[in-house]
Protein backbone atom coordinates (compact mmCIF):
# COMPACT_ATOMS: atom_id res chain seq x y z
CA UNK A 1 0.00 0.00 0.00
CA UNK A 2 1.06 3.56 -1.14
CA UNK A 3 0.28 7.18 0.03
CA UNK A 4 0.32 10.39 -1.02
CA UNK A 5 0.48 12.81 0.99
CA UNK A 6 -1.33 16.37 -0.48
CA UNK A 7 -3.00 19.31 0.72
CA UNK A 8 -2.72 17.79 4.96
CA UNK A 9 -4.39 14.82 3.78
CA UNK A 10 -3.27 11.44 3.29
CA UNK A 11 -4.90 9.16 0.10
CA UNK A 12 -3.76 5.42 -0.48
CA UNK A 13 -3.34 3.83 -3.19
CA UNK A 14 -2.09 0.27 -5.10
CA UNK A 15 0.94 -0.18 -7.98
CA UNK A 16 -1.49 -1.62 -10.50
CA UNK A 17 -0.73 -5.28 -12.03
CA UNK A 18 0.01 -4.00 -15.51
CA UNK A 19 1.29 -7.20 -16.87
CA UNK A 20 -1.18 -9.47 -16.25
CA UNK A 21 -3.74 -6.69 -17.53
CA UNK A 22 -6.03 -6.83 -20.84
CA UNK A 23 -5.82 -3.46 -21.69
CA UNK A 24 -1.57 -3.49 -21.16
CA UNK A 25 -0.65 -3.04 -25.12
CA UNK A 26 -3.94 -0.43 -25.10
CA UNK A 27 -2.38 1.53 -22.14
CA UNK A 28 1.39 1.25 -23.72
CA UNK A 29 -0.22 3.05 -26.91
CA UNK A 30 -1.99 6.05 -25.53
CA UNK A 31 0.47 6.81 -23.14
CA UNK A 32 3.28 6.33 -25.58
CA UNK A 33 2.17 6.87 -29.09
CA UNK A 34 -0.98 8.65 -28.98
CA UNK A 35 -1.76 10.83 -25.95
CA UNK A 36 -5.42 11.78 -26.24
CA UNK A 37 -8.46 11.76 -24.18
CA UNK A 38 -12.26 11.29 -25.03
CA UNK A 39 -15.51 12.02 -24.18
CA UNK A 40 -18.84 11.10 -24.50
CA UNK A 41 -22.63 12.59 -24.05
CA UNK A 42 -25.23 10.78 -23.36
CA UNK A 43 -28.61 12.27 -22.34
CA UNK A 44 -30.07 10.29 -18.92
CA UNK A 45 -33.83 10.25 -17.74
CA UNK A 46 -33.58 12.07 -14.27
CA UNK A 47 -37.41 12.13 -13.41
CA UNK A 48 -37.62 9.77 -11.15
CA UNK A 49 -34.67 11.11 -9.21
CA UNK A 50 -36.00 14.54 -9.25
CA UNK A 51 -39.24 13.86 -7.84
CA UNK A 52 -37.88 11.54 -4.64
CA UNK A 53 -35.59 14.20 -4.46
CA UNK A 54 -38.80 16.75 -4.15
CA UNK A 55 -40.49 14.25 -2.21
CA UNK A 56 -37.97 13.55 0.22
CA UNK A 57 -36.02 17.42 0.24
CA UNK A 58 -32.74 16.23 -1.38
CA UNK A 59 -31.14 19.22 -3.32
CA UNK A 60 -30.82 17.68 -6.88
CA UNK A 61 -27.41 18.46 -7.38
CA UNK A 62 -25.13 17.47 -4.73
CA UNK A 63 -27.62 14.45 -4.64
CA UNK A 64 -25.69 13.91 -8.32
CA UNK A 65 -22.87 14.56 -7.19
CA UNK A 66 -23.30 11.77 -4.45
CA UNK A 67 -24.56 9.43 -7.12
CA UNK A 68 -21.84 9.71 -9.36
CA UNK A 69 -18.89 9.39 -6.89
CA UNK A 70 -20.46 6.29 -5.78
CA UNK A 71 -20.40 4.99 -9.54
CA UNK A 72 -16.89 6.21 -10.10
CA UNK A 73 -15.33 4.40 -6.88
CA UNK A 74 -17.09 1.03 -8.11
CA UNK A 75 -14.72 1.31 -11.49
CA UNK A 76 -10.96 1.01 -11.15
CA UNK A 77 -10.73 2.76 -14.29
CA UNK A 78 -11.94 5.85 -12.85
CA UNK A 79 -9.53 5.65 -10.26
CA UNK A 80 -6.12 5.18 -12.04
CA UNK A 81 -3.33 7.71 -11.13
CA UNK A 82 0.19 7.58 -11.84
CA UNK A 83 2.35 6.91 -9.18
CA UNK A 84 5.48 9.32 -7.66
CA UNK A 85 7.84 6.94 -10.71
CA UNK A 86 5.04 7.55 -13.33
CA UNK A 87 3.85 3.73 -12.87
CA UNK A 88 0.07 2.67 -13.45
CA UNK A 89 -1.54 2.88 -9.86
CA UNK A 90 -5.59 2.96 -8.59
CA UNK A 91 -6.46 5.11 -5.29
CA UNK A 92 -8.58 2.87 -3.27
CA UNK A 93 -11.29 5.67 -3.56
CA UNK A 94 -11.60 8.89 -4.99
CA UNK A 95 -13.16 11.90 -4.01
CA UNK A 96 -15.68 14.66 -5.52
CA UNK A 97 -13.90 18.04 -6.91
CA UNK A 98 -17.19 20.18 -7.73
CA UNK A 99 -17.85 23.23 -8.62
CA UNK A 100 -20.29 26.33 -6.55
CA UNK A 101 -21.79 28.56 -8.87
CA UNK A 102 -21.83 32.65 -7.29
CA UNK A 103 -25.32 34.37 -8.40
CA UNK A 104 -23.71 37.56 -7.41
CA UNK A 105 -20.66 38.02 -9.44
CA UNK A 106 -21.55 34.56 -11.80
CA UNK A 107 -17.97 33.28 -10.92
CA UNK A 108 -17.53 29.77 -9.78
CA UNK A 109 -15.34 27.86 -6.91
CA UNK A 110 -14.06 24.88 -6.87
CA UNK A 111 -14.96 23.15 -3.58
CA UNK A 112 -14.26 18.99 -2.41
CA UNK A 113 -15.66 16.57 -0.14
CA UNK A 114 -14.84 13.22 1.46
CA UNK A 115 -16.24 10.08 0.22
CA UNK A 116 -18.13 7.75 2.04
CA UNK A 117 -19.52 4.72 0.28
CA UNK A 118 -22.69 5.75 2.14
CA UNK A 119 -25.04 7.69 0.36
CA UNK A 120 -27.03 9.80 2.54
CA UNK A 121 -23.36 10.61 4.78
CA UNK A 122 -22.05 11.30 1.13
CA UNK A 123 -24.98 13.52 0.34
CA UNK A 124 -25.30 15.58 3.14
CA UNK A 125 -21.16 15.55 3.66
CA UNK A 126 -21.21 17.40 0.42
CA UNK A 127 -24.44 19.49 1.34
CA UNK A 128 -22.43 20.55 4.46
CA UNK A 129 -19.52 21.61 2.60
CA UNK A 130 -21.16 23.33 0.13
CA UNK A 131 -22.94 25.61 2.96
CA UNK A 132 -19.51 26.36 4.76
CA UNK A 133 -17.53 27.31 1.90
CA UNK A 134 -20.32 28.35 -0.90
CA UNK A 135 -19.50 32.00 -0.07
CA UNK A 136 -16.26 31.88 -0.33
CA UNK A 137 -14.31 33.72 -4.01
CA UNK A 138 -11.95 32.40 -6.09
CA UNK A 139 -11.17 29.41 -7.87
CA UNK A 140 -10.57 27.28 -4.80
CA UNK A 141 -13.18 27.50 -2.07
CA UNK A 142 -11.65 25.08 -0.10
CA UNK A 143 -8.31 24.14 0.58
CA UNK A 144 -6.30 21.21 0.37
CA UNK A 145 -7.44 19.36 -2.15
CA UNK A 146 -6.27 15.53 -2.02
CA UNK A 147 -4.58 14.00 -4.94
CA UNK A 148 -7.21 11.20 -5.41
CA UNK A 149 -10.02 13.64 -7.02
CA UNK A 150 -11.96 13.46 -10.25
CA UNK A 151 -13.61 16.47 -11.16
CA UNK A 152 -17.92 16.79 -11.69
CA UNK A 153 -20.13 19.96 -12.32
CA UNK A 154 -22.95 21.49 -14.06
CA UNK A 155 -24.28 23.93 -17.23
CA UNK A 156 -27.63 23.90 -15.55
CA UNK A 157 -28.20 27.25 -18.23
CA UNK A 158 -28.17 25.02 -21.76
CA UNK A 159 -29.21 21.35 -22.80
CA UNK A 160 -25.68 20.44 -24.84
CA UNK A 161 -24.96 17.82 -27.18
CA UNK A 162 -21.38 17.42 -26.82
CA UNK A 163 -18.81 19.11 -24.27
CA UNK A 164 -14.90 19.25 -24.66
CA UNK A 165 -12.83 21.60 -22.10
CA UNK A 166 -10.08 19.92 -20.92
CA UNK A 167 -6.24 21.07 -21.95
CA UNK A 168 -3.01 19.68 -21.07
CA UNK A 169 0.14 22.06 -20.72
CA UNK A 170 2.47 19.11 -21.38
CA UNK A 171 0.47 17.43 -23.83
CA UNK A 172 0.20 13.87 -21.28
CA UNK A 173 -3.25 13.24 -20.62
CA UNK A 174 -4.70 13.39 -17.18
CA UNK A 175 -6.37 10.10 -15.69
CA UNK A 176 -8.65 11.66 -13.67
CA UNK A 177 -12.55 11.65 -15.04
CA UNK A 178 -14.00 14.70 -15.67
CA UNK A 179 -18.10 14.86 -15.86
CA UNK A 180 -20.09 17.95 -16.77
CA UNK A 181 -24.12 17.58 -16.61
CA UNK A 182 -26.25 20.13 -18.11
CA UNK A 183 -29.99 21.50 -18.56
CA UNK A 184 -32.92 19.04 -17.66
CA UNK A 185 -36.22 19.42 -19.89
CA UNK A 186 -39.27 17.46 -20.85
CA UNK A 187 -39.22 15.18 -23.73
CA UNK A 188 -42.23 13.10 -24.46
CA UNK A 189 -42.99 12.47 -20.66
CA UNK A 190 -38.76 11.79 -19.29
CA UNK A 191 -36.74 14.48 -18.18
CA UNK A 192 -33.48 13.83 -19.66
CA UNK A 193 -30.71 15.48 -18.69
CA UNK A 194 -27.01 15.35 -20.80
CA UNK A 195 -24.31 14.09 -19.27
CA UNK A 196 -20.81 14.32 -20.57
CA UNK A 197 -18.05 12.03 -19.62
CA UNK A 198 -13.87 13.31 -20.48
CA UNK A 199 -11.10 10.75 -19.40
CA UNK A 200 -7.91 9.46 -21.15
CA UNK A 201 -7.81 6.76 -23.59
CA UNK A 202 -5.05 5.11 -21.72
CA UNK A 203 -7.09 3.92 -18.29
CA UNK A 204 -10.58 3.54 -20.59
CA UNK A 205 -12.96 2.61 -23.45
CA UNK A 206 -15.91 3.23 -24.73
CA UNK A 207 -17.04 -0.18 -22.88
CA UNK A 208 -16.02 1.69 -19.84
CA UNK A 209 -17.90 5.08 -20.80
CA UNK A 210 -20.97 3.32 -21.61
CA UNK A 211 -21.42 1.45 -18.58
CA UNK A 212 -20.44 4.26 -16.53
CA UNK A 213 -23.99 5.56 -18.19
CA UNK A 214 -25.75 2.05 -18.12
CA UNK A 215 -24.80 1.91 -14.27
CA UNK A 216 -25.75 6.12 -14.16
CA UNK A 217 -28.95 5.06 -15.61
CA UNK A 218 -30.20 2.73 -13.85
CA UNK A 219 -28.83 3.98 -10.42
CA UNK A 220 -31.59 7.37 -11.50
CA UNK A 221 -34.19 4.86 -12.09
CA UNK A 222 -33.78 2.68 -8.72
CA UNK A 223 -33.36 6.04 -6.31
CA UNK A 224 -34.83 5.94 -3.31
Amino acid sequence: MLTMKEGGRMAQYHKFDLENWPRREHYRYYTECLKIEFNLTVPVDVKHMLEVCHKKGYRFYPAMIALITQIMNETENFRMCRGKEGELCVWDEIVPNYTIFHEDDQTFSDCWSAYTPDFDALYHGIVEDMEKYGNKKGIKAREGQPANFYCVSCVPWVSFTGCSSRLTNSGEPAFFPVITMGKYQEEQGKMMMPVNLNIAHAVCDGYHASMFFQRLQERLHQFS
